[in-house]
């Protein structure tokens, strides 16, 4: 997998919907997972959406999440832009270069979801994830 480059839209709880939305308009395969996918299913919250990607067949990939509970969703601000492949050195360069000056909101470490991940802010405030996956040999 080559890294890519793609917009992360931020949702207050309206992810799902959202994201089926942008299947009618594009195409493509969604997938979806839910913060109680990982963690409890009867918490608060449980059912909003963790992370959701469309891959639609003209290449384009759409990301999306819902605020996890316990954060506030700040309207105006619900873009990042998200860095993922299986790259690792080349990731963790992009990763160093972009938190020089910035700030690290999320360290960018092994998730439990088994890849490395990392959400930064860079020094002309854009907010950056970074997404690493593991390559399997």
């Amino acid at each position: 997998m080559v890294s890519r480059l793609n917009p992360y839209i931020s949702f207050g709880d309206t992810a799902q919907v959202a994201l089926e939305f942008y299947r009618e308009v594009f195409g493509g395969t969604l997938s979806v997972d839910t913060f109680g996918k990982f963690g409890d299913k009867d918490a608060p919250g449980a059912e909003l959406v963790m992370h959701g990607m469309l891959e639609t067949p003209s290449g384009f990939t759409l990301m999306a999440s819902d605020t996890p509970p316990g954060m506030e969703y700040k309207s105006g601000s619900s873009i990042s832009i998200s860095l993922s492949g299986d790259e690792s050195a080349e990731l963790h360069g992009y990763w160093d270069k972009l938190v020089e000056g910035g700030a690290v909101t999320v360290p960018l470490e092994k998730q439990m979801w088994g890849d490395e991940f990392g959400m930064c802010t860079d020094k002309f405030g854009v907010a950056w994830m970074v997404n690493i996956t593991p390559t399997h040999q």
